[in-house]
């Protein structure tokens, strides 16, 4: 009879002082991303708009470069990511494609320069990892770009870029004050 009492206590125990954790893993934890680089390309051109903040929030302010853009001008863009808080370096853009279908970028422009996406998800919805800028006539103005995780991709406006409706959280938000010429 003590045997029996005894028994769930031991396993009790067991349970409260075992190696293994008791709260599950989230194996899509969001990665932390120190540096956004924009690389766009046009009449043979290459400029690159870049954004490095390795203490991430607080701390140091972020090293923002930004090339000169051509006015009236349609660029080929592309996007790379990494977390270059970690040795060696991690490029986080491979695991935002392979994750499509659970994020979108969103970007926006205070002047007359447009987007268009020029790549899609496996659901044919928009991602943004590749994209076309259009600027507009010379001046400056803010370029901004919009990393969301688990957007609501078929909420009003979301396919074409309107982040208003998206839903989802913010992995990054990077604005570029850019000089168009």
């Amino acid at each position: 009879m003590k045997t029996l009492k005894i028994i769930p206590l031991v396993i009790l125990a067991m349970s409260l002082f075992s190696c293994e954790p008791n709260e599950p893993v989230n194996p899509n934890e969001e990665e932390l991303i120190t540096t956004f680089n924009v690389n766009l390309e046009a009449n043979g051109l290459s400029l690159t708009l870049n954004y490095q903040d390795l203490d991430g929030d607080g701390g140091n302010d972020p090293i923002i470069s930004v090339d000169t853009l051509s006015a009236n001008t349609t660029y080929s863009g592309s996007i790379t990511l990494f977390n270059e808080s970690v040795t060696p370096t991690e490029e986080i853009t491979p695991e935002v494609f392979d994750e499509a279908d659970e994020h979108q970028f969103f970007f926006s422009s205070d002047g007359s320069s447009s987007f268009a996406y020029k790549d899609q998800d496996n659901n044919g919805n928009p991602l943004g990892l590749s994209f076309e800028l259009t600027t507009g006539n010379s001046g400056s103005e803010v370029l901004t770009f919009v990393l969301r995780h688990e957007p609501d991709k078929s909420a009003p406006g979301v396919s074409s870029g309107d982040i208003t409706n998206a839903g989802g959280e913010t992995d990054i938000e990077v604005p570029f004050n850019v000089v168009i010429e």
